[in-house]
């Protein structure tokens, strides 16, 4: 029997499919509608006649989402945003609109009393942009001898198997040219040993030909999370927190929020329809969830701050603050197209190209708006989060919204990053 295609945004969203998470059906989504009893939370800003221009229009693109628009008529784009700019490592635009909690289970709506605020600090659910600090510990660890990039992942990772799984290299894996999944299927198993196996064995897309063609897969992600871990000896939120957050000075990002934040009311929320209630500190992809929290692919949570940092590493060729975390030489080869020519399949996003490096996408205008070039690079995330570094303007821009709240269906995140980004330009 034929398996039938799930779509990406299908297999990525939490609490959303039987197919991957076996969960409960889900009750329809009310008509948003702004209450009269509340007013739109904007933190505090300059007049307009003290502002520039370009941080008038991202101020005023942010805010106009937090409503129904032309584009997305039944719901507001998010609950709430937060954007920030850093221009030659100085921050140039950093600024909060909207609610980080709106709505409770069901969804319903809470009272104007009961919602929280967003602020310049508030910690999103990451999502994917936690590939970005997964490929960038295996930088490091090709920066070290310790691996080479070009080798079968399974030379250091034997329980990686499957038929032709053996050719898939470190770098494809990377390059989202492995030919495997979108996602695995890790429910209905007894324990995170059992998980874990599931991963490392998902079959390879039929026909699929490894370094052939871009088809993004979160499993290429989840397996190297793994490598991470069997070559550093540590759990992957360790080998985060020791070789990057703590040298970068990041104190405001990590797994599972709910054991180390001491002020919970930072969080912002995600989905409030999912089997699993309101989310809010608790990881919002399903087998990121399944997996405890700790994964490759999705799991981390952080504020806009601590996102720009990781940009800003990155532009300055390796080094932050005095300290050089990667050779210049593996961050050029991981910030190179290394998919010239390559096919690229995206049904959701059909005007997508293959251009990606090593963990990071490039040129892409899907996302990246008229900032987009050949030297640009940044990475998505399904809660509605994004990165995106302008060497040629020095520039990193970190927008994070809560677009999966109350329902990742209500909007569609590249729409917002569009405009933003195009507001900027």
């Amino acid at each position: 029997m034929l398996a039938v295609p799930v779509s990406r945004r299908t297999v990525l969203g939490a609490g959303l499919t039987a197919a991957l998470a076996g969960c409960a059906p889900q009750r329809s989504a009310p008509t948003w509608g702004e209450p009269a009893a509340d007013r739109v939370a904007v933190a505090p800003s300059k007049s307009a006649a003290a502002r520039s221009q370009p941080v008038q229009r991202v101020h005023d693109t942010l805010t106009k989402y937090l409503k129904p628009t032309a584009d997305n008529p039944k719901h507001p784009g998010y609950a709430g945003a937060v954007a920030l700019v850093m221009v030659d490592g100085k921050t140039t635009l950093h600024t909060a609109v909207g609610h980080a909690l709106r709505y409770k289970a069901g969804p319903v709506e809470l009272t104007a009393a009961k919602r929280v605020a967003m602020r310049k600090d508030s910690i999103f659910d990451l999502a994917s942009l936690t590939k970005v600090c997964t490929a960038l510990l295996v930088l490091q660890l090709a920066d070290h001898g310790e691996i080479d990039l070009d080798s079968p992942l399974q030379r250091y990772l034997p329980d990686f198997t499957g038929t032709g799984k053996d050719k898939i290299t470190i770098a494809q894996l990377l390059a989202h040219t492995s030919g495997l999944p979108v996602g695995a299927k890790v429910t209905g198993l007894p324990d995170n040993t059992a998980r874990w196996k599931a991963v490392l064995t998902t079959p390879m897309i039929r026909g699929a030909v490894p370094g052939d063609t871009f088809r993004y897969s979160s499993v290429g992600l989840m397996v190297l999370g793994r490598l991470v871990e069997k070559l550093t000896g540590k759990s992957l939120d360790r080998a985060v927190r020791d070789h990057l957050t703590t040298p970068l000075g990041l104190k405001d990002t990590g797994f599972r929020p709910l054991t180390w934040l001491a002020d919970k009311q930072r969080l912002v929320a995600t989905d409030a329809r999912s089997s699993r209630g309101l989310l809010r500190g608790t990881v919002h992809d399903d087998v990121a969830n399944h997996l405890g929290g700790v994964a490759g692919h999705a799991g981390l949570f952080g504020t806009a701050r601590d996102v720009a940092v990781i940009g800003q590493l990155m532009l300055n060729g390796g080094t932050y603050g005095g300290k050089r975390l990667l050779s210049t030489e593996v961050l050029q080869r991981a910030l190179t197209n290394v998919n010239k020519g390559k096919k690229a399949i995206d049904a959701e996003r059909p005007t997508r190209t293959a251009d990606h490096g090593l963990g990071f996408e490039l040129n892409q205008p899907w996302f990246m708006g008229r900032l987009a070039s050949p030297t640009c690079f940044g990475h998505t995330g399904f809660t509605g989060t994004s990165l995106l570094v302008v060497p040629a303007r020095r520039m990193v821009v970190v927008l994070l919204t809560n677009r999966a709240h109350p329902n990742w269906s209500w909007s569609n995140p590249d729409t917002h990053r569009v405009a933003v980004h195009n507001a900027i330009a």
